[in-house]
């Protein structure tokens, strides 16, 4: 074969023309902007699917769903928060009932305005309207719960119980929606629990 004596081609060794420094900026600035949604859709997300550090806790008077707590728990913030007044009745009530055969538990007492407001949310989403809403979870201004000066007792056919016999003990059904909230009316051993309220958007001050 012939031997090639040309010169071979030469690779092409100037630097190509380099990103403008504007651009560049923008780049970086878009990559961060990106970033930074990425990292709080991540929070978003893992706020939704795990409740989030804004989830209610036991500090908070949460009670998990399933489980029960005696009235004579006084490790229970739900419960040690409540007034003394009405903790001494439903503790006096409890006594009584439980001699009977029929266990007591609280379900809700005490809970710090946060929780409220956090039930008062998921009721929104539940019922689909802040009307309908209102008529099971009081705003965190108004309710008794928010003041310890209210608790929520179970099982169903307890509270049942507790309804129809409360008043000696100073313990009364409030909402006529409600059979397992309780509040304390001292008034009650002599005159009777007063009429049932329809349900808490009727409580008083619940539309101020």
């Amino acid at each position: 074969m012939p031997v090639r004596t040309d010169p071979a081609p030469q690779q092409r060794t100037e630097p190509r023309p380099g990103t403008p420094r504007r651009a560049r900026r923008r780049t970086a600035a878009t990559v961060a902007a990106l970033l930074a949604l990425g990292l709080g859709l991540a929070s978003f997300l893992g706020a939704t699917l795990t409740g989030g550090p804004t989830e209610p806790t036991a500090a908070d008077g949460r009670i998990p769903d399933g489980e029960t707590v005696s009235p004579f728990d006084d490790s229970v913030p739900s419960v040690s928060r409540l007034d003394p007044a009405l903790l001494a009745a439903l503790r006096e009530a409890a006594s009584v009932v439980e001699a009977d055969g029929r266990p007591l538990h609280v379900t809700s007492g005490w809970r710090s305005a946060a929780y409220q407001q956090w039930l008062q949310e998921d009721a929104l989403r539940t019922y689909g309207s802040a009307e309908e809403a209102a008529r099971w979870v009081a705003s965190a201004e108004t309710s008794a719960h928010v003041t310890g000066d209210a608790v929520d007792v179970g099982p169903y056919a307890t509270a049942e119980w507790l309804s129809r016999h409360g008043a000696p003990f100073g313990l009364c059904q409030v909402y006529a929606n409600e059979v397992w909230h309780i509040e304390l009316r001292p008034e009650a051993p002599e005159d009777g629990c007063p009429e049932l309220i329809p349900d808490a958007s009727a409580a008083p001050g619940a539309g101020e």
